[in-house]
């Protein structure tokens, strides 16, 4: 099966000023979109549309989901109007498949928040599969769920594989197995890249990310530096080094995908790079080109039967409360005291257990997206 050399190619100038010799070299084999940040535009320009559609006709569309908040305890009118919205795009673009971000947005609004882990529990398992088996509904297209770069503990980075695949078992859903975030883990919590890897069902990756990030000190761990997940720098070599160890692992990869901000990509310097990166991820994946056919199409094996959404009011009493601490607390002694005066104190969130640096990355993270997604 052949592996398909893909970006992630949005509305926005400097990724597009970027992408253009690669797209009119013919080098780009697929496309991912995200197709929810539409939300910005008034309008779609004709050339865009007419590109969406040309790799779609081909089957070399793939959509990327940012906004739907898959394990919000409260079912809401925006999570509606995205799968709405989900279907229309889906009768205008052939998507070969869909995915979202594992976790929960933070943020009142629909548009503003970051994704945040949350406990592994029969209720989260039980919430995650019915908010999946909605996308499925939506879009009648393999369906993904994209490993998260964040965790607070060395415990919960173990069992994110398991519950990974818990989540998209009863659809035969997939994964989009992102190294760069795994990368992240691995730094952040001394874990070897390979030993990490192991932890996830690969025979279930059928795309995975690569992308840059950046690094941030931290007072609370002042022997090395945090790794976050920014999307805002070149792929480092040891991304590219788990490429080419993942390509021999996962059977059914069928695309590989380069993402990087805009926000990254404003000098003729860093568009260059951006290039040589997708150049050096081409040249990996076709040394690394296999005969085998796929073992899995990622399709339901009987139909899907949607009853009223699931809710939990505790978890989104949880959520809420969890959301304003992250968006406004002081530092990370602040977080702590506050915590421990929730909801969420002694019970399956183990905030107990939280790394205080990791918590103060969290307050960083949700501090910076609660004026919206950037």
């Amino acid at each position: 099966m052949k592996t398909l050399s893909s970006i992630a190619c949005n509305l926005d100038a400097d990724i597009l000023l970027a992408a253009l010799p690669l797209l009119e070299a013919e080098k780009v084999q697929a496309i991912e979109w995200s197709f929810d940040t539409l939300y910005k535009f008034r309008e779609v320009p004709p050339w865009f549309t007419e590109l969406l559609q040309e790799f779609g006709r081909a089957g070399r569309l793939i959509g990327h989901g940012v906004f739907f908040s898959l394990f919000s305890g409260k079912w809401s009118a925006a999570q509606q109007d995205w799968l709405n919205q989900l279907t229309q795009l889906s009768k205008t673009f052939r998507f070969d498949h869909i995915t979202e971000h594992f976790g929960f947005m933070t943020g009142a609004d629909f548009h503003a928040g970051a994704p945040i882990s949350l406990p592994f529990t029969p209720v989260t398992l039980a919430i995650g599969t019915d908010r999946l088996s909605r996308i499925f509904d939506a879009c009648q297209c393999p369906v993904g769920l994209e490993n998260l770069a964040f965790s607070y503990s060395l415990d919960e980075v173990k069992k994110h594989g398991d519950f990974l695949f818990r989540l998209i078992e009863p659809i035969n859903g997939f994964i989009i197995l992102d190294l760069h975030n795994l990368y992240c883990q691995s730094h952040n919590f001394g874990l070897e890249p390979d030993a990490l890897l192991q932890l996830y069902p690969l025979d279930r990756v059928r795309e995975i990310h690569i992308s840059g990030g950046s690094w941030e000190d931290s007072p609370l761990l002042p022997s090395r530096p945090i790794r976050r997940d920014t999307h805002d720098d070149s792929v480092p070599a040891a991304v590219f080094q788990m490429l080419e160890y993942a390509l021999g692992q996962c059977p059914n990869v069928k695309f590989v995908v380069m993402e990087q901000l805009g926000a990254g990509l404003k000098t003729e310097t860093s568009r260059r790079q951006f290039q040589a990166d997708f150049e050096t991820m081409d040249a990996i994946l076709r040394q690394q080109e296999s005969s085998t056919q796929p073992t899995n199409a990622f399709l339901p094996a009987g139909r899907i039967e949607l009853g009223q959404p699931l809710e939990d009011e505790l978890l989104h009493r949880q959520q809420r409360q969890l959301s304003d601490i992250l968006e406004q607390a002081s530092g990370c002694t602040d977080a702590q005291r506050l915590l421990s005066a929730s909801e969420l104190a002694h019970t399956a969130w183990d905030v107990e257990k939280w790394e205080p640096y990791m918590l103060e990355t969290a307050l960083r993270i949700a501090q910076k997206w609660k004026k919206g997604f950037s």
